[in-house]
């Protein structure tokens, strides 16, 4: 038994957890702002800001595409993080906290399931896919 360590030291978090954590944080701030920029204490400016910052969060598309290289996730590393932070700024504090407690009791609740919009985005995929091949027919025959 190593009797330089003391029973009460705790090991340093590792690099992992601690980007877990960041993630968790990050991803729990997204919901809060989520549901606070329909609030109307919000001014029109964070309200427009708050959905370009979610929809660019939540959207497949990205700036860089990820498969380049290292770009291609420094936008995600830093864009969205930033974008979340301006956002916060952006909106009262008191409306915050109130949505803060709204987005950890749907947490808590799970993932909701939308199957209906879930169609919706399938329906319209399939629909351009559709047009798409139409367009490519018709070009080469």
């Amino acid at each position: 038994m190593d009797v330089n360590v003391k029973p009460e030291e705790k090991k340093p978090e590792s690099l992992l957890h601690r980007l877990k954590t960041m993630a968790k944080k990050l991803k729990q701030n997204l919901m809060t702002i989520y549901l606070a920029y329909r609030d109307p204490r919000v001014s029109l400016f964070a309200k427009i800001f708050a959905v370009c910052v979610v929809a660019y969060a939540f959207s497949p598309v990205d700036l860089i595409p990820d498969f380049i290289p290292v770009l291609g996730y420094l936008d995600d590393v830093i864009i969205v993080p930033l974008g979340v932070y301006i956002t916060l700024r952006l909106i009262p504090p008191e409306v915050l906290e109130e949505y803060r407690a709204a987005a950890e009791e749907r947490r808590k609740l799970g993932k909701p399931i939308n199957w209906f919009t879930g169609a919706l985005i399938i329906g319209l995929w399939l629909c351009l896919a559709v047009a798409a091949s139409m367009y490519l027919y018709k070009l080469f025959y």
